[in-house]
Order: C-alpha cells, then structure tokens, then sequence
C-alpha cells in the first residue's frame, strides 16, 4: 500500500536508482503517475506492505518499503526490478548501474563512471568535501543521514 514517505520506519528497505541523465521536465509528471501506479498495484495482496518513493533532483528514484509487518521476498524485488527496467527502456537512461558516481557540482548533479570520477579526483575537480550520494545504502536511515555526505565520510574516500 502507499503512503507518506513520513509514514515508513527507519528499519525500511530502501532501493536508490540513479540515472545515468537528469529526466527532462516534460518527462517527470509521466514518470511520477508510472512510480505511482507500479507502487499502488506492488503487493496490493498484501495489506500491511507500506511502501513510499522519492524522485529527487530529477535524476534519482528511491523506493523505501516496510517490511516490519509484511515479507518482501525475491520475487517482489525482481517485480520492482522489471518495473525499473521498462523506464530504463522507455526513457534511454541507465537506471540499475549503481557503480557509477553521482555528486554535486555546485547545485548539479554530475553521473560519472568510477574511472572518469578517479580522474576528477586525481585532477582535483573534486575535493574531500564534494558531496557523493552513496547509492549503495540499505534501509531508509541511512537514506536520511548517509545518503548524500561528503567524499571523505563515504566509501568513496579511497580515491583521495
């Protein structure tokens, strides 16, 4: 069932998709009424499935499920997966690539592959307090408090 994004624990599983492009603004109300009814239709067996999302700077789209009180089993996953695939189709964008660098540069986001991103490091376009978004996170704490952080507080750090 959807809800709030206020609604979902801290415990909450939490998927991060970041794509390879900013989605362009006459895509986005599109994209966003597609998140909604694949979320609304996910599980709907199940009524105490709680799932919310987030779509942020026009590039990532984060799931965040609650499974306190319900199973989210490997085929629910691989149905969320197909469903991020069919964008990835439908919007030429790379979606599931998670090893690829998103930080800020100023107030915009970059998406680079790890090793134009080592260069960058190397060349020093990005410093140790350039903010990373560590897509690699788990549950919806660490969403909140570690998601975007600087380089030198992420796993990123090693390339300094």
């Amino acid at each position: 069932m959807f809800v709030d994004y206020n609604e979902i624990s801290d415990d909450a599983k939490v998927w991060v998709y970041p794509s390879s492009r900013k989605f362009y603004a006459t895509e986005i109300p599109e994209i966003e009424q597609k998140i909604k009814t694949f979320i609304e239709g996910w599980k709907l067996e199940d009524e105490n499935f709680k799932v919310s999302y987030q779509f942020l700077y026009n590039r990532f789209i984060v799931f965040i499920a609650d499974g306190e009180n319900s199973t989210i089993s490997n085929t629910d996953i691989d149905t969320s997966v197909s469903f991020i695939l069919e964008l990835q189709e439908t919007y030429k964008v790379a979606l599931l690539d998670k090893m690829n660098v998103c930080f800020k540069q100023g107030e915009f986001v970059q998406y680079k592959e790890l090793k134009d991103f080592k260069k960058l490091v190397k060349k020093r376009a990005v410093t140790a307090k350039t903010i990373v978004f560590d897509n690699l996170i788990t549950n919806n704490n660490d969403f909140k408090h570690n998601w975007e952080v600087p380089i030198e507080e992420s796993w990123y750090n090693r390339f300094l």
